[in-house]
């Protein structure tokens, strides 16, 4: 069967990435469509245009809820107020839903769970192999070293990038509190400025630097006396992102209502 995808925020960055994605992607997938904001200059263009491509014969239009309804399945990276919008006009439409948006407060996030209960959404900070796979790790190695050992979070990104610390840096920072058994806004430290004094047992410390044209970096890093263990992952294009969120797409059409992650796709557990 061929899955109709439709992409959200198609004249951004990634939206322009995953254009290309499904257009490249053979016959499994079928472009459906793609909407940006109402004063977008992409408004009107040719979608094979804004992927890079030969024309397509679809334009860029600015009706989401006509491209859900459209489509097997939506993919965005847009911002946390369009996406808790477009998820309950997914769940509406009982079509599935991709997320890869960062940034979204915990309200926003507790407004995706709800349109979750009549659609299949999935949800996921980092659309990455390789992420995921390092986030099991960090569980896994969490679990098995006690609080005496300190947990810090250390993240680079492109100068443009609007929110801090990164969504990859709170879900690591997040499977490191599932480790523990404990719930990360009760132990995490996003920022140290000043006469902080010494560091607290078992807090979780983020620190995010910004600059250039980073893709990504994440660096886990378990610390105690006399040694050392870190896990990272470096990005170096941004492909990888699109790549994962189309495998998500047709991954999650056909499954039943619920909030997924990466690691649901990827068959990784939770």
């Amino acid at each position: 069967m061929t899955i109709r995808v439709g992409v959200i925020g198609c004249g951004g960055r990634m939206g322009r990435l995953l254009l290309r994605t499904v257009l490249e992607g053979g016959s499994e997938c079928r472009l459906s469509g793609g909407v940006e904001q109402a004063r977008s200059p992409e408004l009107g263009q040719d979608l094979g245009r804004l992927a890079g491509m030969e024309p397509f014969g679809l334009a860029a239009t600015k009706d989401a809820r006509a491209l859900v309804e459209e489509s097997d399945v939506v993919i965005e990276f847009t911002s946390p107020e369009a996406t808790v919008h477009h998820a309950g006009l997914a769940a509406a439409a009982k079509r599935a839903h991709v997320i890869g948006t960062t940034g979204l407060s915990e309200s926003q996030k507790a407004a995706i769970r709800r349109a979750a209960e009549r659609t299949p959404i999935v949800l996921a900070a980092n659309m990455s192999l390789g992420v995921a796979l390092v986030s099991a790790l960090v569980e896994r190695v969490s679990r098995s070293l006690d609080a005496g050992w300190d947990i810090e979070i250390l993240e680079m990104h492109h100068r443009m990038k609007a929110d801090a610390p990164s969504g990859t840096a709170l879900a690591l920072g997040e499977a490191a509190a599932r480790g523990r058994g404990v719930t990360l806004g009760q132990v995490a430290a996003r920022g140290r400025d000043g006469m902080t004094g010494p560091r607290k047992t078992g807090e979780i410390g983020f620190a995010a630097l910004r600059g250039g044209d980073v893709v990504g970096e994440h660096r886990v890093v378990f610390a105690a006396p006399g040694e050392r263990i870190e896990l990272a992952h470096v990005a170096t294009d941004r492909a990888i992102f699109a790549r994962g969120a189309v495998q998500a797409a047709k991954w999650v059409v056909g499954h039943k209502p619920g909030l997924y992650g990466i690691s649901d796709v990827l068959g990784l557990g939770s």
